[in-house]
């Protein structure tokens, strides 16, 4: 456990008033609220907010930054859902765009190079729920000491609908085969509104935090997430954050916090992307209100390299991983990197003045670059 009192308070100098009420709470271990949430939110005063976020990063984890050689496996996009947001899905019927991965190209997928396998991807309207289990089975069987984080809530709900069992017998029979974590896709945002407009026949709040807290009560770890950048607003943002740290107070489940910004590609919800202050913004608030999960991620493959990089002195203790040909971004045209090596992971953190430590996916220090 790291020394907290060894991590001295930084002299900010407030421009915006409504951070001071912020930062004394935040020295004292007081619990920010929704008014708190969104002081970090709307603030103007990005520095301030900065130093306050990477000041309580610091306290947690002092100045280590995780990655993870890692890589992504979509076996198919191939989806009966018809979220508005998402390029990476094709309809079951007549959709050029659609693939499914065969045995071989699944299992090219799962080499000596990496720690960690994170799969997830549409959901087929024609695979057996045999069939999703088979392949955390085949993976398992080739790769016996790699970590497998597999299948969003959605595809967990998914899963037991067409395999005609509970939640509970979905993750018991995964985790029998080799799972090893969740990711925590899938959330979006927690809105009857914005679900109504953008994702209608997706599962909503409720059912997300019900595949979540199952995990959670038999011992399986998650992560959790936020899709932000699109019609939500930043009452729903901070809305979205609370939710999830009144979760964690009751299984303490959550290994990590990943917002993902909305990539606009030729969905076109909005007409930009959010901004590099927005999305600053957003990690710094969660880094602030999320006083009981471990960390925050820099997600670079939706942020930039950039933006990821100086994320790194706004809360952000995780920056992902190598991710190998990762699909569902790059589909929405993000235009980071398909994938990255470990030298320019380590650059990255180095250059945000931090210390590069190598993980697995339950966050277990494999090396630390020193």
């Amino acid at each position: 456990m790291l020394d907290t009192m060894a991590i001295v308070p930084p002299e900010v100098l407030f421009r915006d008033p409504s951070l001071e009420r912020v930062w004394t709470k935040v020295l004292v271990g007081e619990r920010l609220d929704h008014a708190d949430g969104m002081s970090c939110l709307q603030t103007w005063d990005v520095a301030a907010l900065g130093q306050m976020a990477d000041y309580v990063a610091r306290r947690r984890h002092g100045d280590k930054v995780f990655f993870v050689l890692n890589r992504q496996l979509n076996p198919t996009n191939i989806c009966v859902l018809d979220c508005i947001f998402c390029d990476f899905a094709a309809r079951p019927k007549n959709d050029p765009r659609g693939y499914e991965m065969s045995w071989d190209e699944i299992l090219a997928h799962v080499t000596g190079d990496i720690n960690e396998i994170h799969i997830v991807g549409g959901l087929h309207h024609k695979w057996p729920y045999e069939k999703y289990v088979e392949i955390v089975r085949r993976i398992r069987e080739k790769a016996p000491d790699l970590t497998i984080k597999a299948w969003t809530a959605v595809e967990i709900d998914f899963f037991a609908k067409i395999g005609k069992r509970s939640i509970e017998q979905v993750l018991e029979d995964m985790v029998e085969v080799g799972l090893d974590v969740l990711p925590g896709g899938g959330a979006e945002v927690f809105s009857q509104r914005v679900r109504e407009a953008l994702f209608k026949h997706k599962i909503g709040e409720q059912e997300w935090f019900r595949v979540h807290d199952a995990a959670h009560r038999m011992g399986i770890r998650s992560n959790c997430t936020l899709l932000y950048g699109h019609i939500e607003t930043h009452e729903e943002r901070v809305d979205h954050v609370i939710k999830l740290r009144d979760q964690q107070d009751k299984t303490g489940g959550f290994l990590a916090f990943i917002p993902l910004e909305y990539q606009v590609g030729t969905t076109k919800i909005v007409e930009r992307q959010a901004s590099a202050i927005e999305d600053l913004r957003t990690i710094a608030m969660s880094r602030l209100v999320f006083d009981n999960i471990p960390h925050v991620k820099s997600y670079w493959v939706m942020l930039g390299e950039q933006t990821a990089e100086m994320a790194l002195n706004f809360g952000a203790t995780d920056i992902d991983g190598t991710i190998g040909d990762e699909k569902i971004a790059h589909f929405a045209l993000a235009d980071s990197a398909a994938g990255h090596t470990t030298e320019n992971l380590i650059r990255m953190i180095r250059a945000a003045g931090k210390i590069p430590v190598e993980r697995d996916a339950l966050y277990n220090e494999i090396r630390v670059h020193n």
